[in-house]
């Protein structure tokens, strides 16, 4: 493939960014991106490029652009709000030892 082909394929294939669940927890945690013709070819290339060893037991393969998120830059003002509801933190009882994963 030649230069000017590869970059046709990055202004035009869709980026994703992969999350892989790893045996040891329940979290998928985001592992990269890459860029892939559809959604399969994403989960197909993420299983072969992020769990080459056995480490993941599920993917997600999102497209960036369906991803909304915050800006770094709006943090104080964007979670400010949730700082004077006390009630939402669990201060006021103990969690119990056997409950997992709190």
């Amino acid at each position: 493939m030649s230069a000017d082909q590869n970059q046709s394929v990055r202004d035009s294939w869709p980026l994703y960014e992969i999350f892989v669940r790893g045996k040891r927890g329940l979290n998928h945690v985001h592992v990269g991106s890459l860029r892939a013709a559809d959604d399969r070819m994403a989960l197909t290339n993420a299983r072969d490029l992020y769990t080459r060893r056995n480490e993941g037991v599920s993917i997600w393969a999102v497209r960036s652009d369906d991803i909304a998120a915050s800006a770094p830059d709006e943090k104080d003002p964007f979670f400010a709000p949730s700082g004077d509801k006390v009630y939402r933190h669990p201060t006021f009882y103990e969690i119990p030892a056997d409950v997992p994963h709190i």
